[in-house]
């Protein structure tokens, strides 16, 4: 069996968009030798001092919660929580959309907790500081990777990082591997810095 080759994602639990990501980075991992490894990063954090809409700084703002909870679940667990404390995480705030019940968010995470196993006590975490100088520690690795105009995903191969990619569904199979080829064949050429075209469909998280 050949060696896996270790990816770090780093990712804020309320992203749409890094959620697709993540869930892809997991198919890929069914047809490609990758060890996915997770990292929080904050929206929050990363908007500091922008002109952002004041809607969405609204919700940024409350983003910051959950981003604290996964640092106090990594404190007392180790990094490896991360991973599924994120997927019970992203499967409530996304598939089953309990980002617009934003007044049910304490139970979702503490939910979320308990279903990976956690201490649902330390949905505490939310409204405490106490975790907040991890959380812009993890942040900063991964966005000093690619630079402060870009936000999350941001993904690492070895020395090769990069934002994104922003996808609005999850390739399954043999296409998620044949993404990630792409992926990997553009960002490794160092002299190549951006692709994009405008968003014209919503994520999909089936």
């Amino acid at each position: 069996m050949s060696e896996k080759t270790p990816v770090d994602l780093w990712f804020d639990p309320f992203c749409p968009y890094a959620w697709v990501t993540s869930r892809w980075l997991l198919e890929v991992e069914k047809v490609r030798p990758i060890e996915p490894r997770w990292h929080i990063m904050s929206l929050n954090v990363l908007n500091e001092g922008k002109d952002v809409p004041e809607e969405y700084r609204e919700a940024i703002a409350r983003a910051i919660g959950p981003v604290r909870v996964v640092a106090a679940a990594v404190a007392k667990y180790g990094e490896h929580v991360a991973g599924p404390l994120y997927t019970e995480l992203g499967t409530r705030f996304h598939n089953q959309g309990a980002l617009g019940r934003l007044d049910d968010l304490y139970e979702t995470v503490r939910d979320a907790l308990s279903a990976a196993g956690l201490d649902p006590e330390l949905v505490a975490a939310m409204d405490s500081t106490e975790y907040d100088e991890a959380v812009r520690r993890s942040h900063e690795r991964g966005i000093t990777l690619v630079g402060q105009e870009v936000g999350t995903p941001v993904i690492r191969v070895g020395e090769n990082a990069f934002f994104g990619p922003v996808i609005t569904s999850i390739p399954r199979g043999e296409e998620a591997g044949r993404l990630w080829d792409g992926v990997l064949l553009v960002t490794e050429f160092g002299e190549f810095f951006e692709l994009k075209r405008s968003r014209t469909i919503e994520p999909s998280f089936d």
